[in-house]
């Protein structure tokens, strides 16, 4: 087992180690043998196509399986050399006094306070405003893209509450530093946390009303700072039309707090904002005129922390010589609260966000994933060995700032870079050579992507205490919806001038370029899962056999091998990463579902938007707020399916329905009416076998009774377009 120390010298002690993951070696010897058997299936559907030349279901299965083999293929990148990585946080003030720390900013970005609640967002803030770090070395910045009073209100009552908050935090030794899990798990009794948690109900409570009523009362509005904050907004300001709106918040209690500080970028009807970068982006521009830290930490509104040393902790990186000079970002892993035990939607995401992430730490490093990161400022301005043109002198991101918030440039320079217009005036090419990239609805993939490609590395940082914690969606429908924009995103770089199959490998090499082009493929797995979901089920209806025989031709022994190792090898690294079968099975069943729903629904709006101009979504923002009979129904390990949106469950209900039918009709029919061999059917039985466990959920859905029931519109469209597409299939098959 090959281990690493790093350290600066030999008289400096480690900051952090790795090892390669021991199963690096073993899948080395499976990967050859796996590749032989996809090469033979190629061989054996080409002899099959020479001999049927017009044969429609071989040249669909030829295309499902160059795909699968293509997914294969780039995703042995992570496979080929994943690490494990240790810090040494002990070490680290021994490297460097707290007083020489280098000074953070923490992003966070929210866009509707219905969708994100404000106490969620506040509650974010407080996690880290309450590290274990020098204060003054520490500014907290709230992105809020849809310009709300009732967002820059609970800011100003989570301001308020830290003042108290942190100090009892130090005093305590708190662990969980976010209100809501501390008071949530916390028995004790004694009068200061009592004290503590009386206040911060009334925070939440005063934050909770004013999104119920949909405004501030003006009984809430009691001092003067507050009053001029609020006169920013206009009768006109909408959530797409306002002023660029600064709000900075320290305590004036004496105590040495952090910077909080409230933006809400400008923004005009007909201008494009760009989005979630967009808003970065201003967060960029705006902080280096007041803070201009070198560390940047990047989180979602649903996102909290739950270490207070994760900033000492990738100090371990961002303080070794080693590391330091080329080092971009450190991630970590996006984990979950609430999973229910079985994790029955498939949340935790094993396979691409840590299996992904470990085996992509082995090479460049793991792409970025959005929140949860820590980047150098640096990196966000050019390559390690040159520094783009800036034509803002302030916003050098190697421009030191003694004293933040005391010596801010003129406002109107902060509306300036804050502003809608900047951007289209300024010559650096903000989103395409400097910042967060545009182009893509994940910017967080394309930023990391283009970084890696101008020089920079990666670091994963996955320790046992999970550093961060993020909210799941409890309901099948919110997954989907979630997951097709996420698909979305990666088509728009897959064909793009970006495509990793190409700029990627010719830049990065195979195994890096390998990396990110597995997951630009990944929404191209509905057309495999696809096909196998309805072809075989199709061919089976109309009596028609598409696969080798079960006895007789030795061709058939492919199958069950790809299909067991495939399948195999996914539930071995799903449990050596810490889970179960049981939560690799509903993983697998999930990821079926993403690719008959969500990404064909995402190729869809892509060639829509690309073809016709024309797009039928925006953003996509998913909601945070989950309904408590969901969460219960969620806990219980019950499929809710909702009925916001019953068209996106279409494609895997058609797929349910398909896989019954042609089950029953293989069986009963072709076997026990017709009395065909069942070795001539035996591969398409056995996948409409699995179809229909997989879909056993859905057909729960379809005979319930009461809330949880599939809705019955999905079903009736589901089956009339299944008796549809049997008739549109029919020449095919007797052809």
């Amino acid at each position: 087992m090959a281990i690493n120390n790093v350290a600066s010298a030999a008289a400096v002690p480690p900051l952090n180690t790795y090892r390669v993951v021991r199963r690096a070696y073993f899948n080395r010897l499976f990967a050859p043998i796996y590749f032989s058997a996809v090469a033979a299936l190629f061989y054996h559907h080409i002899h099959t196509l020479l001999r049927h030349l017009s044969s429609v279901p071989t040249l669909l299965l030829i295309l499902a399986d160059f795909i699968f083999a293509l997914i294969w293929l780039t995703n042995q990148s992570f496979r080929y050399r994943p690490l494990i990585r240790r810090e040494f946080v002990e070490n680290v003030e021994k490297v460097s006094p707290p007083a020489d720390f280098p000074a953070m900013d923490v992003f966070i970005c929210t866009a509707d306070p219905f969708k994100e609640p404000p106490i969620a967002t506040a509650n974010a803030a407080l996690s880290v405003l309450a590290y274990d770090y020098p204060p003054e070395k520490l500014s907290v910045y709230v992105s809020d893209d849809g310009g709300s009073q009732l967002t820059i209100f609970a800011f100003m009552e989570a301001a308020k509450f830290a003042a108290h908050w942190l100090p009892f935090c130090r005093r305590n030794g708190v662990l969980d530093r976010h209100p809501e899990m501390f008071f949530g798990s916390c028995r004790a009794d004694d009068p200061e946390t009592q004290k503590i948690k009386a206040m911060y109900e009334s925070m939440k409570t005063r934050a909770e009303r004013v999104v119920e009523i949909g405004k501030v009362p003006q009984e809430y509005i009691t001092e003067e700072f507050q009053r001029e904050a609020f006169s920013k907004w206009t009768p006109d300001s909408t959530k797409h039309d306002h002023p660029t709106i600064l709000q900075n918040d320290k305590d004036t209690s004496g105590a040495p707090l952090p910077n909080l500080i409230y933006l809400a970028r400008e923004k005009k009807k007909g201008v494009p904002h760009q989005f979630k970068a967009g808003a970065q982006n201003a967060l960029l521009r705006v902080s280096a005129m007041i803070t201009n830290s070198p560390l940047i930490l990047m989180m979602d509104s649903d996102y909290i922390s739950t270490d207070p040393i994760t900033v000492r902790r990738i100090l371990c990186y961002f303080l070794d010589p080693a590391i330091r000079p080329t080092l971009a970002y450190v991630q970590f892993p996006q984990i979950y609260m609430g999973l229910n035990k079985q994790d029955l939607y498939g949340n935790e995401c094993k396979k691409w966000m840590h299996a992904g992430p470990h085996g992509g730490d082995g090479l460049d490093g793991p792409s970025c994933v959005g929140t949860g990161v820590f980047f150098a400022r640096r990196c966000f301005y050019g390559s390690p060995r040159e520094l783009s043109p800036i034509d803002v002198p302030e916003m050098n991101p190697d421009r030191v700032i003694e004293k933040p918030l005391t010596s801010q440039p003129p406002m109107d320079l902060i509306n300036k870079v804050g502003g809608c217009h900047f951007e289209a005036q300024s010559k650096c090419q903000w989103g395409q050579k400097i910042g967060f990239r545009y182009g893509s609805l994940i910017e967080d993939y394309l930023t990391s992507f283009q970084m890696h490609m101008d020089g920079w590395k990666t670091v994963w940082c996955n320790p046992e205490r999970p550093a961060f914690k993020g909210e799941t969606p409890c309901t099948l429908v919110s997954l989907l919806v979630q997951i097709k924009r996420w698909g979305l995103g990666f088509l728009e770089v897959l064909y793009s001038k970006y495509c990793p199959l190409f700029v990627g490998i010719k830049n990065l090499g195979f195994l890096m370029g390998g990396a990110y082009s597995n997951w630009a493929l990944w929404p191209l797995s509905s057309v495999p899962f696809t096909i196998y979901a309805f072809l075989p089920a199709l061919a089976l209806l109309h009596g028609v056999s598409i696969f080798p025989k079960v006895s007789a031709d030795p061709w058939f022994l492919l199958y069950p091998f790809l299909f067991l190792a495939a399948y195999g090898y996914e539930m071995f690294e799903f449990c050596c990463l810490g889970s179960n079968p049981i939560k690799w099975w509903n993983a697998q069943r999930m990821f079926m579902i993403w690719c008959t729903s969500s990404f064909n629904f995402a190729h869809f709006e892509f060639w829509l938007k690309t073809i016709l101009g024309r797009t039928t979504t925006s953003f996509g923002l998913t909601s945070k707020v989950n309904d408590a009979e969901h969460v219960r129904c969620y806990e219980r390990g019950e499929f809710e399916f909702g009925a916001a949106n019953p068209t996106i469950l279409v494609p895997p209900t058609m797929a349910a329905v398909v896989s019954l039918v042609a089950l029953v009709q293989g069986a009963a029919v072709e076997v026990g009416v017709k009395g065909r061999a069942w070795e001539e059917i035996g591969v398409q039985l056995f996948l409409c076998a699995f179809g229909v466990v997989n879909s056993f959920p859905f057909y729960k859905g379809m005979v319930r009774g009461d809330s949880l029931r599939l809705p019955t519109s999905t079903t009736v469209m589901a089956s009339l377009f299944v008796v549809v597409l049997y008739a549109a299939t029919y020449f095919v098959f007797k052809s």
